[in-house]
């Protein structure tokens, strides 16, 4: 039992789980507030567990020692990939073409970058 909303949510936060809370109250913004501070990866306010379980769009997982990653929407399928960049050079590096002076390469972007600023380039 608990006196007050932030011992109640001090009981429910000590503890190294956290997969799902649920708020009950006739007072929708305070149970909304009161589930912001939880530490669970799914909190439902006046259910148990269906709507957001149910809910294909919102990742589904525990915080802490709870669950097994994500499952449902990006989430749940990016905890499958590794990203990786691969980046192709297609226009003028950052560093002089070949022959050309660190100086005179940039005095030349210099002119270039002030010519397109006068006729309104961003």
């Amino acid at each position: 039992a608990f006196a007050t909303d932030s011992e109640a949510v001090r009981l429910a936060n000590d503890s190294e789980y956290g997969l799902n809370a649920s708020v009950i109250s006739k007072d929708k913004k305070i149970a909304l507030a009161i589930a912001k501070e939880l530490h669970a990866g799914t909190v439902n306010v006046n259910e148990g567990y269906a709507t957001a379980w149910s809910t294909l769009g919102s990742p589904m997982g525990g915080f802490g020692a709870s669950g097994l990653g994500r499952r449902h929407a990006i989430a749940g399928i990016l905890q499958y990939t590794q990203s990786q960049t691969i980046a192709t050079q297609n226009g003028l590096g950052f560093g002089p073409p070949f022959g050309l002076s660190d100086e005179k390469w940039g005095n030349l972007l210099t002119a270039f970058l002030g010519a397109m600023k006068k006729i309104g380039w961003r």
